[in-house]
């Protein structure tokens, strides 16, 4: 199963909770700026169960930018050693969104939500229903200009797509729906068309 590192700039968000990450491949790096003293009591109690999957970079110096350029240097440090991993930057300051696009440019797999609960990942494990499940990959298909060509290689883009957290069966049942739904046709078992909407 991938892993997932999760980036909080706590000068710039500061949840309650880590609602969602307890479980699964999370590990979180809670970024503290050199003049935060204190933590929300809430917030240590979550992440207390993750033990070594938390860790706490506190900054020493002051500055425009001085987190945020910790939260590349950490980046950078991890996509050495895991370049499969995925990379979420939980964050409000969009001027990291040339960083992400620079990690997506090299095939990294990068994001920043402003919030915990607006991790894609967490929205759509939570995705329970096939219809759910089913209208996001349209919705990604959709978006895509190479669309996958054979069975394989969509199930391989949906099971991608839910971060490795379905099924062969719901990866299945994903697949049936979209050509129940006359998304797709599927020729001889193996060849994906698309079918104009």
């Amino acid at each position: 199963m991938r892993k997932n590192y999760v980036f909080i700039d706590y000068e710039n968000v500061q949840p309650e909770s880590i609602a969602g990450l307890e479980k699964g491949n999370f590990y979180i790096l809670l970024f503290l700026g050199a003049n935060q003293s204190k933590l929300n009591t809430n917030l240590v109690r979550s992440l207390q169960p993750l033990g070594t999957r938390v860790e706490y970079v506190i900054i020493t110096g002051t500055g425009k930018n001085a987190l945020d350029f910790h939260i590349a240097y950490y980046i950078g440090e991890r996509v050495a050693i895991e370049p499969d991993a995925y990379f979420h930057i939980v964050s409000k300051d969009a001027g990291f969104y040339p960083l992400i696009q620079h990690l997506k440019d090299r095939n990294i797999l990068a994001s920043r939500s402003g919030s915990i609960s607006e991790i894609s990942i967490l929205q759509k494990s939570s995705l329970k229903t096939l219809p759910e499940r089913t209208n996001v990959v349209k919705a990604r298909l959709a978006q895509m200009e190479g669309k996958p060509s054979t069975v394989k290689t969509l199930s391989s883009t949906i099971n991608a797509l839910f971060q490795k957290t379905l099924s062969e069966d719901e990866v299945e049942m994903v697949v049936k729906d979209l050509c129940g739904k006359g998304v797709i046709a599927i020729i001889n078992k193996t060849r994906v068309t698309y079918l104009a909407k």
